[in-house]
């Protein structure tokens, strides 16, 4: 078991290594929408490539979430197999956001022996992510088009 001090070191480290192993500038938060970010996680059981909607109104939020919905097909089959949609999901905090993801099981930050199969894992799915955002974000964004 690692202390708090040496899981923020080992954090650090990975996150140094991944942007030595594939150095680009991720979209990440710069989607041009509110709330509206791509993201990275990882922790000792998992890593996983996120779509999370955290829009306060929750009507804005659900649109962009049926937005991402109704282009489910093209984004599973063009782009990112094996996706998972949730519309109303719960975070530690209590607080309700719409999350679209992809996982890799049996992984750990923990374990330096994993990182290069995260690393790779992580370039995969958010480059395909970021790929179909560059075709269909100007959809997504523009909520006056109906679903």
């Amino acid at each position: 078991m690692y202390s708090k001090e040496e899981n923020q070191r080992l954090k650090r480290e990975f996150w140094v290594a991944f942007a030595d192993k594939y150095p680009r500038k991720w979209v990440l938060y710069d989607t041009k929408i509110k709330d509206f970010s791509f993201k990275f996680y990882v922790e000792n059981t998992k890593a996983q490539v996120l779509i999370d909607i955290e829009n306060r109104n929750e009507l804005k939020r659900i649109q962009y979430f049926e937005k991402l919905e109704s282009l489910k097909n093209i984004l599973e089959e063009e782009f990112v197999p094996g996706l998972v949609f949730e519309k109303n999901f719960v975070l530690e905090n209590g607080k309700t956001i719409s999350r679209i993801w992809v996982e890799k099981l049996g992984v750990s930050v923990s374990n330096r022996k994993y990182w290069d199969e995260i690393f790779d894992f992580f370039f995969e799915k958010m480059n395909a992510l970021e790929l179909f955002y560059l075709e269909y974000g100007d959809y997504v964004r523009d909520l006056e088009i109906n679903t």
